[in-house]
């Protein structure tokens, strides 16, 4: 190939920064290379990496074939094959490659981006021309292709699903004229849910009383209604409190199936045992709830976006999480305002 490798593009030429569209461009095309090797009866790819990446005449990334593996059955031995499991996580230590313009082993990939945001990971050498929207779907994408417990669920067209969706925007210019909130002003909550870091949104719900107006609005046809309630809501929130999740999925669930009125803090509290339990699924359910009940409320939409991409709905967690990054906006602005 006449045009350079992705790692010497990408890490060693300080003077030309490889730009955010040619980055997306660079994962769209290699997942659907990957894509197309594995409809060939190719089983995997054993050294994907920015070196096997290379960049053709017209400047179009492709695959170098010395990685190309079929599977050869041998008795009770398959010989020279290479998990699918391997291959995806490559794939994701490929799109930390892109977001960062670092060098890194792949066994170094899931310590660099766990706990972290986009805001830490991105190259700074991009100086803040990128989309946050586009570069919060990679990062999530990444984080996907990096657990290994998850992987399964993965495959190469998930990924060519995921980056097409970008590409398609990159090509019609579509996110420049999107509004964004920037990524380094996003709220305690915001970053929590960036970052799925579960713990720390277990912490401000627990503090959390930003549903308090509807609350006050119903609180004496709350008492009418049904005082032993009462009880069971305090049972659920000490069971939060201490993290034993079941108990406080069994107690939400009986306070809502014997009540009228429903808070939306108790269908986002019950979301987040759900996520803490490992049933996204559940947890989306409650996420649409509490918004059903509160249109406006950003955490509804906060948790959607972390029970989303547990889903593998990347573009879908992506565009629920912008959704609740403006209405946190809006809400800031009418607050300063008052």
């Amino acid at each position: 190939m006449p045009n350079d490798t992705l790692a010497n593009r990408l890490f060693h030429r300080k003077n030309q920064i490889m730009e955010w569209e040619m980055r997306l461009r660079v994962a769209f095309c290699i997942a659907q290379a990957l894509d197309y090797c594995s409809g060939e009866g190719f089983t995997s790819y054993n050294n994907l990496s920015a070196y096997s990446v290379l960049f053709d005449e017209d400047g179009e990334a492709c695959l170098s074939c010395f990685g190309l593996m079929k599977e050869f059955k041998d008795d009770q031995q398959t010989i020279g094959s290479v998990n699918s499991e391997s291959l995806i996580f490559r794939f994701g230590t490929l799109l930390v490659n892109l977001l960062s313009g670092k060098q890194i082993p792949p066994s170094h990939a899931p310590e660099m981006i766990h706990g972290k945001s986009v805001v830490e990971l991105i190259d700074p050498n991009l100086k803040g021309k990128f989309s946050a929207e586009q570069a919060t779907i990679i990062f999530k994408l990444a984080s996907q292709c990096l657990q290994y417990k998850d992987i399964e669920s993965l495959n190469t067209k998930d990924l060519v699903t995921t980056l097409e969706t970008l590409h398609t925007k990159t090509n019609a210019s579509s996110y420049a004229k999107q509004k964004e909130v920037p990524l380094n002003q996003l709220s305690t909550l915001g970053d929590a849910c960036l970052k799925m870091d579960l713990t720390a949104i277990h912490k401000i719900l627990v503090m959390a009383e930003d549903d308090k107006e509807l609350v006050e609005f119903s609180f004496e046809e709350w008492l009418e209604e049904v005082k032993d309630s009462q009880d069971v809501r305090k049972r659920g929130d000490q069971a939060f409190l201490e993290k034993d999740f079941e108990t406080a999925i069994d107690c939400y669930s009986q306070l809502i199936e014997s009540r009228r009125m429903v808070y939306p803090s108790v269908y986002a509290r019950r979301c987040l045992c759900y996520l803490f339990c490992n049933q996204p699924d559940r947890a989306l359910k409650d996420g649409m709830l509490a918004q059903q009940l509160f249109p406006d409320w950003p955490t509804a939409f906060y948790l959607q976006s972390v029970a989303l991409s547990k889903l593998n709905m990347i573009t879908d967690s992506a565009d629920t999480f912008k959704e609740a990054t403006l209405l946190e906006a809006k809400r800031q602005h009418h607050e300063e305002e008052s």
